[in-house]
């Protein structure tokens, strides 16, 4: 015995039976006097048609030809040119038709849209408001309003008052500088307990720094449990046929990222032992770029440095020898190059790449000549006075060549 098989076996048809019965009688139409004043008035929607903007289809000169042609003194030489610009004691007689457009917009007054001229702007008043809180909410916006008035100041900012502004926060600083007298300019309650120069970091300054926030936190470990691989950890461009992303990389434990840190800690920047240890990395996981900001104005790194001691005078009668150059007290600043946000990369098979790396083994090397000469150049921007002249006079005339003169113990530039 055949079947028949349908494509519609899923679906069932709902019924929702009505016990309620007809009515007996037809309905009944009842008159209910309505007032006129219930509807809105014609004047309801002026708003609306003020805020809706008017298709304008205009020409090249905006409506307004302007024959120069008829103007003589454009064309003649000295000229007289009292058509175009009359003298302001002997002014032209003004047309009825145009002495509108001399009116003060911010005066009080009526306009045939039924819309208010008064320079405060309306409240905005929602349906069934109560008018106590509307006039309290308009005397306040109006004693805002007068309040930033008065407090609109005329800057000068020009080059002599720059100079002068520059001259006087030194003395400010220096001069006549305390602790005691500095206020906070938002909480009243802080006061400062210390204060430090602001100074370029001349150790990092020739690095590039960016800024890398993740959307959970990276590595195998709970969020209780501090890891010390964290800081030290490797990422590696990477880019397919699809996209680009970033592979992290991370130490095999943590004993090998304490000791990698402990070894770059006891050296000097860039500088690279004769005999080293290779460190490590194995490959964790895949992170993609969610967002990018290749401009950051308003991070910084900062290092607030306290100043190394003095040399002793046991030091200097044993001999001993400091490697590093002792620091003066200051807050020490880099800027951050880029700001980027991760988050964890799905794994896919058509995502597979040939050049993955499963383990990096980390040594390093000495900088080659170009990269020397790349440093140089970045590190002058914060040791060289004369910076910005040479870099101007350079970027003006092409190739600069410089000639060093010892002169009283500095550099002549000629």
């Amino acid at each position: 015995m055949s079947k028949k098989s349908s494509k519609l076996d899923l679906l069932v048809r709902v019924r929702y039976s009505n016990p309620l019965p007809p009515p007996p009688c037809p309905p009944k139409l009842l008159d209910i006097p309505t007032n006129p004043m219930r509807y809105a008035r014609p004047e309801f929607l002026d708003a609306l048609a003020n805020e809706t903007p008017l298709p304008m289809i205009v020409d090249a000169e905006c409506g307004m030809p302007l024959d120069l042609g008829k103007f003589e003194c454009l064309w003649e030489e000295n000229g007289d040119d009292s058509e175009l610009n009359p003298d302001l004691h002997n002014l032209p007689p003004l047309d009825p038709k145009d002495a509108f457009l001399l009116g003060d917009l911010t005066q009080s007054g009526s306009y045939p849209n039924g819309s208010s001229g008064s320079g405060t702007p309306l409240a905005h008043v929602p349906w069934l408001r109560k008018t106590e809180y509307i006039s309290r909410e308009s005397s306040q916006r109006s004693g805002g309003q007068e309040q930033k008035q008065a407090q609109a100041t005329v800057i000068d900012i020009s080059r002599a008052a720059q100079l002068r502004d520059i001259e006087a926060s030194f003395v400010a600083c220096n001069d006549n500088f305390s602790l005691a007298d500095l206020r906070h300019p938002n909480k009243t309650g802080v006061t400062a307990v210390e204060s430090y120069e602001v100074l370029p970091d001349a150790d990092i300054w020739s690095n590039q720094y960016d800024l890398f926030r993740f959307s959970e936190r990276p590595g195998d470990k709970s969020l209780g449990e501090e890891d010390p691989r964290l800081d030290c950890a490797i990422l590696r461009p990477m880019k397919t046929e699809h996209d680009s992303f970033l592979a992290y990389f991370l130490t095999q434990d943590d004993e090998s990222a304490l000791r990698f840190k402990e070894t770059r800690f006891a050296l000097l920047p860039y500088e690279v032992p004769e005999e080293q240890e290779e460190t490590i990395f194995t490959f964790f996981r895949d992170y993609e770029t969610v967002k990018v900001e290749q401009e950051v104005p308003n991070e910084f790194l900062l290092v607030l440095n306290d100043g190394d001691p003095p040399e002793s005078f046991d030091d200097l009668t044993n001999g001993v020898e400091h490697k590093a150059p002792r620091r003066l007290k200051g807050a020490y600043y880099k800027n951050i190059e880029r700001k980027m946000t991760l988050k964890k990369k799905r794994a896919a098979t058509y995502n597979e790449y040939d050049d993955k790396w499963e383990v990096i083994r980390l040594k390093h090397s000495e900088m080659s000549k170009e990269e020397e000469d790349e440093r140089e150049e970045a590190l002058a921007e914060v040791m060289d006075p004369m910076f910005l002249m040479v870099r101007g006079d350079a970027d003006a005339d092409g190739d600069l060549e410089v000639e060093d003169v010892t002169v009283n113990g500095g550099l002549d530039f000629m």
